[in-house]
């Protein structure tokens, strides 16, 4: 059976600690594509928090820590639901909520090449 898409991952977005506040900072450039898998990731040593719209409060990532959201998983043909993805030119933000002195804060994504 042939596939008509293939595993893309996304040039990663960054963001320094000494750019990360208490207010809301983007994290990198939107993503480029409808994304299936992201991973928030917090290499700081202060807990973050992460949104999708610059102002709601959305993800806590604790220090030194990742959560990953796999938005693809079990949906398609096979189960017949569709497919959830997070909108291609979704941008991150984060901000602190407790104060960083070393690292960065980074978003991956996942998407699938033939789907853009």
């Amino acid at each position: 059976m042939a596939f008509s898409t293939v595993f893309q991952a996304g040039a990663f977005q960054t963001l320094a600690h000494g750019s990360i506040s208490s207010s809301y900072a983007a994290v990198g450039n939107p993503i480029g594509a409808p994304a299936r898998m992201v991973r928030l990731i917090n290499n700081t040593d202060g807990d973050m928090i992460f949104s999708m719209d610059g102002a709601t409060d959305m993800f806590f990532v604790p220090a030194a820590s990742y959560v990953l959201y796999d938005c693809g998983a079990n949906t398609g043909v096979a189960t017949n639901s569709p497919a959830l993805r997070i909108r291609g030119g979704t941008q991150f933000y984060v901000r602190q909520s407790s104060a960083p002195t070393k690292n960065s804060v980074y978003v991956e994504y996942i998407y699938a090449y033939g789907e853009v």
